[in-house]
């Protein structure tokens, strides 16, 4: 790229150049393009995140703003990344970069006024105009062919066995972490709770449970090891809603 280049037309030129690899991101760029994380800009939210429409000359990008109030370390914040680095698929979500930002700030801590850090963290993503999995198989109204629910199934499949052949346990997938493109080809995306493996693992204990009940296997529960075969589980209920428009799992809360 020309040395002259700003990080707003770089971040331009990768939104359509697939070849570039993620890049540590000022968080004043991301500010900048979110006007600065305006309600007019949100898209939706997580259990650890906002998200944001990051607009720029030639494109929109997504801006994923983690919450500090979840405690999210920065540990396992690297490993989102490192996750996200490994994976360059058509059926995983492409990540452009990332942002680690503190800042000292005076804050009022039990009646005193501290200079505490204020850390923000952040991913860009690009930006998939057709929302998540979940808004489109239960709602009549979209219309979803078969061939089409079958070409889904087949995207999130192909993403989860590469996945899994690069060693990385994605933990929480569900409809809500499917987002879709504009041809409604199917993209992984949330990895805050993934893990990934070397050669010689096959599984790890779980200190506490994590992912999203439903769609938890029911194994897990009882003996917390973490493997290959959750996200199976959590696959087969995916596939189960897809063709049904139901649940695949009871109603907990109802107790059905």
């Amino acid at each position: 790229m020309d040395r002259q280049a700003t990080p707003r037309s770089e971040l331009e030129c990768m939104i359509f150049d697939g070849s570039t690899k993620p890049k540590a991101l000022p968080l004043s760029l991301l500010q900048d393009i979110t006007s600065d994380f305006s309600i007019d800009q949100f898209i939706g939210s997580g259990g650890f995140a906002m998200v944001y429409k990051g607009v720029l000359g030639d494109g929109i990008v997504a801006v994923k703003k983690l919450s500090e109030n979840f405690g999210i370390d920065e540990e396992k914040f690297s490993g989102e990344i490192r996750c996200l680095m490994k994976a360059k698929h058509k059926n995983i979500v492409w990540l452009l970069g990332y942002c680690s930002n503190a800042q000292g700030e005076m804050l009022n801590y039990e009646g005193r006024l501290v200079m505490a850090d204020v850390r923000e963290r952040l991913l860009c993503f690009e930006y998939l105009p057709k929302g998540s999995l979940d808004k489109k198989i239960t709602d009549a109204s979209c219309g979803l062919a078969w061939r089409e629910r079958y070409q889904i199934i087949v995207g999130i499949s192909d993403g989860l066995y590469y996945l899994h052949q690069k060693g990385i346990v994605h933990l929480d997938l569900k409809p809500g972490n499917i987002l879709l493109d504009d041809y409604m080809v199917p993209k992984i995306a949330d990895f805050g709770l993934s893990r990934f493996f070397d050669e010689k693992q096959s599984q790890v204990i779980a200190s506490k449970l994590i992912g999203t009940m439903g769609y938890l296997a029911p194994e897990f529960f009882g003996s917390r090891q973490i493997t290959f075969k959750l996200d199976i589980y959590s696959l087969g209920l995916i596939i189960m809603e897809i063709v049904t428009r139901g649940k695949g799992y009871a109603d907990i809360d109802k107790g059905t």
